[in-house]
């Protein structure tokens, strides 16, 4: 029913980053937020205005029915961060059976099945209760993050794959799909599906690198994993659908998820200052052909010390090499700059520094006005051991 967009990013290759990049339709360095916030008070600054809180002041119930993972203090909490109602968990990972943990808008829930189905349920029931007034709804499914749980008549449906690691993720991917599917089917029944702007992402790449939270993942032909700058850690699955308002079919045009937030917020008729500074485009009129041109010239990344941008079909990239050694051991050295050209060679395996200079300097130079415009990590890398950043170049220096 929907728009596939086959170059769809995520500004994170991480899933904390990511969120507060989703949340805020800014890229998450801007104020700070490059690496996960184990501890209060580290968390989504009280200075950024999420989603929830420009649609609820547009007259919208607002909900978030699963993961939050952007702080765990109370200034963080998603009822003071937007959310009229909240059904979930705070922190990163969790249990699919058990309740520990999981609230209802700041009460302990006494039982849980599953979490994929219960999220699936409460999002539905979200949905009917609200039909009659505008709404939005933040739904952040766990799977398919570790813990490998999955319910045992699924795992009965994946009995031919022979590796138990897949035939579980096989099993909770399944669970998701059900879970997606009631939601839709609550749409449906409810007379709301025509006007349901309805977005699909990950938060980043498949973990398939050592000491990442490896879950049986594969992201081929892409490159690299979770918690890398290369194409596998930050290229995900990316659906924008709208029946009546957009056709289906697939896109191009390399986007990123802060454009969803412009989208939403387009859509639901927000007003949102420049003081907003957000970062995202609204990708309505390009879907619709009423705009020409490309939403982004550039995307950037930085993430410690690994970095990306991407212009055009080119892509420069300094990543954690743990990727290609598979050591398993924290401070890996990082790649020098490489270049690719993701249409020729979208596995990033051809790089083209030495053969062209020119463009790597100029991308190199967009990459470093971009970040001029970063401030430092707000609290340090529990996995790079606060191993640094890249710094933001001096105005009057020259690109490398």
């Amino acid at each position: 029913s929907g728009v596939r967009f086959t170059s769809g990013y995520v500004s994170g290759p991480y899933c904390s980053p990511s969120r507060a990049g989703l949340l805020t339709g800014r890229y998450q360095n801007r104020f700070g937020f490059e690496f996960i916030p184990f501890h209060p008070p580290a968390g989504l600054p009280v200075s950024e205005r999420t989603v929830g809180d420009h649609l609820k002041a547009a007259g919208y119930h607002t909900g978030l029915v699963g993961k939050w993972h952007v702080g765990l203090g109370p200034e963080c909490h998603p009822l003071k961060r937007g959310f009229d109602e909240f059904y979930g968990f705070l922190d990163g990972a969790h249990s699919y059976f058990e309740a520990t943990d999981i609230q209802r808008d700041g009460q302990p829930v006494q039982r849980m099945d599953y979490t994929t189905d219960a999220f699936g349920r409460e999002a539905s029931a979200f949905i009917e209760r609200h039909r009659q007034k505008p709404w939005f709804l933040y739904l952040a499914f766990n799977a398919v993050h570790t813990p490998m749980h999955a319910t045992p008549d699924r795992l009965a449906k994946f009995a031919h794959i022979k590796d138990e690691r897949r035939r579980t993720y096989a099993a909770m991917l399944q669970a998701m799909d059900e879970a997606i599917g009631r939601v839709h089917q609550t749409l449906a029944d409810t007379g709301q599906k025509e006007k349901t702007l309805v977005c699909f992402i990950s938060d980043n790449g498949g973990p398939v690198m050592a000491e990442t939270t490896v879950n049986a993942s594969c992201n081929a032909p892409l490159r690299g994993s979770k918690r890398t700058t290369l194409e596998g850690g930050i290229r995900v699955p990316f659906v924008i659908s709208w029946p009546g308002h957009l056709k289906s079919g697939v896109c191009e045009m390399p986007v990123i998820q802060l454009d969803l937030t412009a989208t939403a917020l387009a859509v639901g008729g927000a007003k949102v200052g420049p003081k907003t500074k957000l970062e995202g485009v609204n990708l309505i009129p390009f879907l619709q052909r009423k705009a020409s041109g490309q939403p982004h010239e550039s995307l950037y990344w930085r993430f410690g010390k690994q970095m990306a941008i991407r212009k055009g079909n080119f892509k420069l990239v300094r990543y954690d090499t743990n990727v290609e050694t598979q050591t398993g051991k924290f401070n890996q050295p990082i790649s020098p700059a490489r270049l690719y050209d993701l249409t020729a060679d979208i596995g990033e395996t051809n790089d083209l520094a030495a053969t062209m200079p020119e463009k790597l300097r100029e991308l190199q130079a967009d990459w470093d006005a971009w970040n001029a415009g970063n401030i430092p990590p707000q609290w340090p890398s529990a996995h790079e051991k606060n191993d640094g950043y890249i710094a933001p170049a001096p105005t009057n220096s020259k690109s490398e």
